[in-house]
């Protein structure tokens, strides 16, 4: 998140039941438990009773979650099989130190996959650099799996795992906090009840991995104006196994081609699969569209004729299923695809993202998955969807997944519900320069991470970094991200204008940061402009904070209503100004829950409490995505050329723009008049000094002294080089009744207007007196006209 916060404030830091059902090719909303379940599995000894501890806010989920088994959804579905066993639950649990051997008793027990700082593991408590977590259960192999190999799997923990069975250790130790791994446990199975030991050591901020906003610190809530969070050790998704043919299926990639009506599928596979035979097909509704064979590590082309595409507002999603032939025969799996392209091209002269070939303005907020109960964890599959819910329920058609990376059930809920997401790859610690080796650990992981979500059709954009936090190599790793996926569009670093981040100059994007804004993103002859994060408006609902008064926000609101007209005035702006007239494409508002102390959610920690009007704001999402869909081209005004700005307000068409002592005034200019006062009203047009698709104002007769706001009060004054004096003296120009209107490009729904004569950048129904909102369209649009002083 952006760091203007500390710039302006300095002090801020911050027994179990058993069943088999079979699973359809497809997925299907919530996926149950398919295979048996492991009979008598379970803690592997007495240990104290588990209880879960108090949450220090709760959820509406946080008594919803079994003790044996939570989260008992299928974990994977775009990879789906008709068996497996999930192995959350309770298990026995002990904390050493990090350099300690296996412990002789575990004296606690855990629920998993809760992590041990999170009030729903039972244990509670911060973990550090010094500890080492350790993790114990006993499991049986079901009768039904004979034959086959038995696969243990986890969905991600955090951060070096390493694995025994029965005393011997399977595979080598994986390192990585949010990537899938894998065991094959076959040969170090008994026939019988069978031990599983687990350790994991995670030195949070202490080592140089991928730790996105994890922090070692107290795990209940306490003062601090902190914008990074409580860390989440050990594992944090589901653990299950799995029986497979030995030959079998370990990846589908799919790209959607709409080029030439297909999908293109690359099956992968393990235990002697490569080269195998395989046939994939592609069904809706159980009717095949199409199919192909091939051999697996080879791209096999599905024809899907006349195929429905998936939008954010028809997320179509076709079945897919691919089996082994031949023989290595034996393995089918199930899956799903929607079809769909995203690419960047000009549009009306602006460089934009396209959604199957279309310029959609990609409107969504900073989702950074956090829970007062599970931290990292959703407490049920249920309130992981919820958030993604609440977006389409406000309006939203896009989601940034900010320095986390979720579930694979997490990306299926914005799949099937229709979100775009744009996918941060978690950061390194901010205050660090990363060595050889952790340069080397970061990239593999998030290699490993875009395979595993490589074809989630709602995923259309990778972030590489953020905001220069452990930042190294831009262009070279946005370079490698688009070679390693060429499907989706790359930013190779989100707020680029910030902390002394430092831009590749490649990729697909080109992203700012500005908090309040929504401010401006120059525009760009290759890459398209969007707005990675704004907005950050707080209130504090009483009975709803993480810590009583603690929390902050980049602006607070005094009211709802505030909080609301405030919101809804930033999508406008964006609307009216940003995106037609400064080439904006996406915008990302932060945030969608208040995470910790941080207080500018549009919902609180909880998400007992809505705090915007849901109505009102799906409203001002939904006419800025229709306003995108009918951009025209910019508004063109001479640059080089001189011109007067006449006002157009009935009774007053008579007076132009002039300056006076400085400041920005309206009078009186006609044939008559001084030339004194015919050069004060006469401007030359450039090129905008913050952003080319816009415009500047030059005075005729104070060369190098610009048109600019600066206090609300518009003057004319010389340039400093700054930043922020170029965005003061940049106007984005759209079309009005009768004229154009000005807003300011780092402020747009601001606008140049006259009021008692006097020129302001002003806002419509607004605090100052000049926001008045009567006669505020008339007095907001000028006439550009030829020259008093040529």
């Amino acid at each position: 998140m952006l760091r203007h916060l500390f710039l302006r404030f300095p002090s801020l830091l911050r027994p179990r039941r058993t069943w088999r059902r079979r699973v359809a090719a497809v997925v299907v909303p919530a996926l149950a438990a398919t295979g048996l379940l492991v009979s008598g599995a379970g803690p592997s000894h007495a240990a104290q009773a588990w209880d879960p501890k108090p949450a220090p806010m709760t959820t509406p989920w946080t008594n919803q979650v079994p003790v044996d088994n939570p989260l008992p959804e299928y974990p994977r579905p775009q990879l789906t099989r008709p068996d497996w066993s999930p192995l959350n639950g309770i298990w026995d649990f002990a904390v050493t130190s990090r350099d300690a051997g296996q412990p002789a008793t575990f004296g606690e027990q855990i629920r998993v996959p809760f992590v041990p700082e999170s009030a729903l593991s039972g244990v509670q408590r911060k973990i550090t650099q010094n500890d080492k977590l350790w993790y114990k259960r006993t499991f049986t192999v079901p009768s039904g799996w004979n034959g086959r190999r038995v696969q243990l799997n986890f969905g991600a923990s955090d951060w070096e795992t390493t694995v025994w069975v029965n005393g011997k250790q399977a595979g080598a130790a994986h390192r990585g906090g949010y990537d899938a791994f894998s065991y094959d446990i076959t040969p170090l199975l008994n026939g019988g009840t069978n031990t599983v030991v687990i350790s994991v050591y995670d030195p949070t901020e202490t080592g140089g991995q991928a730790i996105g906003k994890q922090r070692v610190q107290d795990v209940t809530p306490h003062p601090g104006k902190s914008i990074v969070y409580t860390a989440s050790s050990g594992i944090w998704q589901t653990v299950w196994l799995e029986p497979t043919a030995p030959a079998h299926i370990t990846r589908l990639d799919m790209v959607p081609r709409l080029a030439d009506n297909t999908l293109r599928v690359t099956v992968r596979g393990a235990g002697g699969a490569d080269g195998a035979g395989v046939k994939v097909t592609v069904s809706s509704g159980g009717t095949t569209v199409g199919s192909a064979t091939g051999t697996v590590g080879g791209e096999l082309s599905v024809p899907v004729p006349n195929a429905r595409l998936w939008t954010p507002e028809d997320p179509f999603l076709y079945d897919v299923t691919a089996e082994l032939t031949g023989a290595a025969g034996g393995d089918k799996v199930g899956g799903y695809t929607g079809m769909r392209s995203i690419a960047v091209k000009d549009v009306g002269g602006v460089r934009r993202p396209v959604l199957n070939g279309e310029f959609v303005f990609q409107t969504g907020t900073l989702d950074q998955g956090y829970w007062p109960d599970g931290i990292y964890t959703a407490p049920t599959d249920e309130a992981l969807k919820y958030d993604l819910q609440k977006h389409k329920d406000l309006g939203f058609n896009m989601v940034r997944k900010h320095i986390k990376v979720e579930p694979q059930r997490w990306f299926y809920w914005a799949d099937r519900l229709g979100l775009l997401v744009w996918q941060d790859m978690p950061s390194m610690d901010s205050g660090k320069t990363p060595d050889t080796a952790a340069r080397a650990q970061w990239e593999s992981e998030y290699r490993a991470i875009i395979d595993q979500h490589r074809s989630s059709p709602a995923l259309i954009q990778w972030v590489d970094q953020n905001e220069g936090w452990g930042q190294y190599d831009q262009a070279r790793i946005a370079d490698m991200v688009k070679a390693y996926d060429p499907s989706r569009l790359v930013d190779n670093m989100s707020g680029v204008n910030c902390c002394a981040a430092k831009d590749g100059g490649n990729g697909d994007v080109i992203d700012n940061h500005n908090y309040v804004g929504p401010g401006n993103t120059p525009a760009e002859p290759v890459r398209a402009s969007v707005l990675g994060e704004y907005g950050g408006l707080g209130y504090r609902v009483p009975g709803h904070e993480w810590y009583p008064g603690g929390g902050f926000s980049y602006e607070d609101q005094p009211s709802i209503s505030a909080l609301n007209n405030r919101f809804v005035g930033l999508l406008d702006g964006i609307r009216q100004s940003g995106m037609p007239a400064g080439g904006l494409s996406a915008s990302v508002y932060t945030q969608i829950t208040d995470v910790e102390n941080e207080a500018n959610g549009l919902m609180s920690y909880d998400r007992q409490v809505v705090k915007v009007d849901q109505a009102r704001v799906r409203a001002a999402n939904q006419a800025l995505i229709a306003a995108s869909r009918s951009a025209g081209a910019t508004v063109k005004l001479p640059v080089g050329q001189n011109v007067s700005i006449r006002v157009t307000t009935p009774g007053y068409t008579d007076r132009y723009i002039r300056h006076y002592d400085g400041l920005g005034f309206t009078e009186v200019v006609n044939s008559a008049s001084a030339d004194l006062l015919k050069r004060d009203a006469t401007w030359t047009v450039r090129q905008g000094l913050a952003n080319k698709l816009c415009y500047s104002f030059e005075s005729r007769n104070y060369p190098g002294e610009y048109l600019r706001h600066r206090d609300f009060r518009v003057r004319r004054e010389a340039g400093d080089g700054s930043t922020v004096y170029k965005e003061d003296a940049t106007w984005c120009p759209t079309q009005g009744s009768g004229g154009i209107r000005m807003s300011a490009a780092n402020f747009p729904g601001q606008y140049l207007r006259h009021f008692n004569a006097e020129l302001w950048l002003a806002q419509s129904g607004s605090t100052h007196a000049w926001d008045n909102p009567a006669g505020f369209t008339e007095d907001t649009t000028w006439a550009i006209e030829s020259p008093w002083a040529p």
